[in-house]
């Protein structure tokens, strides 16, 4: 993190490139450079937040998927995305050309994987999409993600079960049968970055269920994204853990931006929420399962953030700065700046 920091600010970096840099910490790590193609693993140095420890296949071979069907999901041809997915070796998977996968089951991504679609416009839809069960160490990045329809599971674009030091970053999500990223059953170390959510309902849920205690110990960040249009709720929905919002692009809702249950903490910090013109709803904020008595001690703030167009933020709990180091994972921009460090949230052109 304190690499990808100090070429944000230009300390250490390549001056010749200044003109490119955003403020954006994670793109100003890489995106800069010309010749990132030749060094696609730079990218695995440049995670910023709870999913800092994500090194995904950064260890491991280049595998250049080239075939885009699954026709044959028990045994995947080699070339295939999900013959790359589920070798149990480090690898750094990207494409050879742009391509549409569409999945004839959920697709099983193993650990120590960097999923890369930098350098061809990729689109991954059809039953169940991503799911990541009981794995470490997964990078997902620059993929299009749409019209997941449920499968085995649910029909999420991305499902995080039971897993640990997952970054997704730079993919654009819509329009999937459940959510378009799940995280719980005591996942952690997880960030999601600079992606763009629109056209949905039920965006992000953070934690499996109000009887699943063992999400306490979750820690996600929910930074640099563009939450934009068409979204109905859950941006994210949390429970029990802790929770990062930093810097976020909210350009919408129709029932709630940020919620929860179960009593999770949340620190929202230099987000810019701008409530949809003319609409009745623009509160930020819901709490459920919960009574006003109740949810009045939980720990949410709002710090720095910007509101707009009537949006009105709800805080409760009374913890000090020294309590919210759990659901602080980066240093917060001023949400002035958030249009400049958003700019490029989504699959990158």
């Amino acid at each position: 993190m304190e690499r990808a920091l100090q070429v944000a600010s230009g300390v250490g970096g390549d001056t010749s490139h200044s003109t490119c840099y955003t403020g954006n910490p994670i793109d100003d790590c890489w995106l800069c450079d010309a010749d990132w193609r030749s060094n696609r693993k730079r990218l695995a140095d440049c995670v910023v937040g709870f999913g800092h420890n994500a090194v995904g296949g950064r260890d491991g071979q280049e595998y250049v998927v080239n075939d885009s069907s699954d026709d044959s999901p028990s045994d995947p041809k080699p070339g295939t995305l999900r013959h790359a997915a589920m070798q149990t070796q480090p690898l750094w998977i990207v494409f050879a050309s742009n391509m549409t996968i569409t999945l004839s089951e959920d697709l099983l991504v193993s650990s120590f994987k960097t999923i890369d679609g930098r350098g061809a416009d990729v689109y991954v839809t059809g039953a169940g999409c991503f799911y990541l069960k009981k794995v470490n160490n997964v990078i997902i990045h620059n993929i299009h993600i749409h019209d997941c329809v449920k499968s085995k599971q649910d029909g999420d674009g991305i499902t995080v079960r039971a897993s640990r030091d997952v970054w997704i970053d730079h993919c654009t999500l819509w329009s999937c049968h459940d959510g378009l990223i799940d995280v719980t059953h005591a996942s952690t170390g997880v960030t999601i970055s600079n992606n763009h959510f629109h056209h949905h309902v039920k965006v992000m849920l953070l934690g499996h269920s109000d009887r699943f205690p063992e999400d306490a110990g979750m820690q996600v960040t929910v930074a640099f994204n563009r939450f934009g249009e068409e979204l109905a709720e859950r941006m994210p929905r949390c429970r029990f853990g802790f929770f990062h919002v930093v810097n976020n692009d909210y350009v919408g809702w129709t029932l709630y931006a940020v919620g929860g249950s179960s009593n999770p903490t949340i620190n929202s910090q230099g987000n810019r929420f701008a409530a949809l013109a003319g609409a009745d709803q623009k509160e930020v904020t819901r709490r459920m399962h919960a009574g006003e008595s109740e949810w009045r001690r939980w720990d949410w703030r709002s710090q720095g953030d910007l509101l707009q167009n009537g949006a009105i933020f709800t805080a409760s709990g009374d913890s000090n700065d020294a309590f919210y180091q759990k659901a602080t994972s980066i240093k917060a921009f001023p949400a002035a700046l958030v249009g400049s460090i958003t700019k490029n949230a989504g699959v990158l052109g």
